[in-house]
């Protein structure tokens, strides 16, 4: 069943852009980290609607991380960990199930002192496993375990998220 369509989900990144810029107007730079292939396909989405309405720099990078097993390679951040001291930064993935990738993404940030760190999806499922809060997203659904979301994002023109 599709939950999202194409036109909801420009609208939800348009929302997402103007909270996260409400909550980090006084910082001198935000870096967005999306989460392997679909988070940073969100993540430039959401980049493209900030720089639109934002002249605080904003810097796009990708963390690479295997969701089915973490522990099985090191997980990496395609950006110098020094940019990230003293900075904002907003990690981006498009669902948030148990947490467990989010969790795992966040291990390289561990090594240095950012500002703040904070986390954006476009889905929410709200049974988390690990300790996860997400600060901003698109859609909330208190599914069970049992259902699975599909998000899928090729390009602006074909998106949509379907709960099976």
């Amino acid at each position: 069943m599709k939950i999202l369509g194409q036109e909801q989900i420009k609208q939800k990144i348009k929302r997402l852009a103007i909270e996260i810029l409400e909550h980090n107007f006084e910082e001198e730079e935000l870096i967005l980290i999306g989460i392997n292939k679909t988070g940073l396909c969100f993540a430039r989405m959401l980049f493209d609607e900030l720089v639109k309405i934002t002249d605080i720099p904003v810097t796009l990078a990708r963390v690479r991380v295997n969701p089915a097993a973490p522990l099985s390679q090191e997980v990496q951040v395609e950006l110098p960990l020094e940019k990230l001291e003293g900075k904002a930064v907003i990690i981006i993935d498009d669902v948030a199930n148990t947490g467990r990738t989010l969790f795992y993404a966040m291990k390289p940030f561990l090594n240095v002192l950012p500002k703040k760190v904070e986390v954006a999806v476009l889905v929410d499922r709200t049974h988390k496993s690990f300790p996860v809060k997400v600060d901003y997203y698109g859609l909330s659904l208190a599914t069970t375990l049992m259902n699975n979301i599909d998000v899928q994002i090729l390009d602006v023109e074909e998106m949509a998220v379907f709960l099976n």
